[in-house]
């Protein structure tokens, strides 16, 4: 491996960079996203039961907020729940903007590698093509400095598109999870306001 390295040149240490962050984020966002973590089961239920015995405590507020971003949400809401039921949505929604930027984090990160890993790789392309026509002399090419180009320029490529491929298919994957964490958080979310004010019996 390390020979392939040499042979590549010093371009493919922006790469190597490039795909050490990809992997420590897709890593991070794999265990972040889990459903699990982010809309626990049964945790309306469980919210509705807890609001009936106790009413809007502060302790039943600081246990969801620190619960999940699920229970961030339904802690805004019945922080707001002696008000109306726009006051209640509202003050959800606010809460839900940061929720999904956190939900959102690093994307932006992870699709730019997935965007530039293959330009990096070009940079490398084109620094090899530039040795191979400096191997050329007035006696001929040097077969040494005409093979580190071709190297350079081959294995820039090849590993540029490496770190792309699977960067850009995370990206469109923790995307669309995002997307439908966010949505079951809005539907559950609409479920406890609409509880609150007594226009459903229960929040199944």
């Amino acid at each position: 491996m390390w020979a392939i390295v040499e042979a590549a040149g010093w371009p493919i240490w922006t790469i190597i960079a490039a795909s050490v962050v990809s992997l420590a984020i897709i890593l991070e966002r794999l265990y972040t996203l889990r459903r699990g973590a982010v809309v626990p089961q049964g945790l309306l239920a469980q919210t509705l039961q807890e609001y009936r015995r106790i009413g809007d405590k502060d302790e039943l507020l600081q246990r969801l907020q620190g619960h999940s971003p699920l229970g961030r949400l339904f802690a805004a809401g019945l922080r707001n729940v002696h008000g109306s039921r726009e006051v209640m949505k509202e003050a959800i929604e606010d809460e839900g903007r940061q929720v999904a930027y956190l939900l959102e984090r690093l994307l932006t990160t992870l699709g730019t590698i997935a965007a530039m890993a293959p330009l990096l790789g070009l940079l490398g392309t084109v620094i090899g093509m530039i040795e191979i026509f400096g191997s050329q002399n007035a006696s001929g090419a040097n077969p040494q400095q005409l093979a580190h180009g071709i190297s350079v320029a081959l294995y820039n490529t090849a590993f540029g598109l490496i770190v792309a491929i699977p960067s850009m298919m995370f990206y469109r994957y923790f995307r669309s999870k995002v997307d439908g964490l966010l949505v079951e958080m809005e539907a559950q979310a609409v479920k406890l306001v609409e509880v609150a004010h007594g226009e459903r019996k229960n929040g199944s």
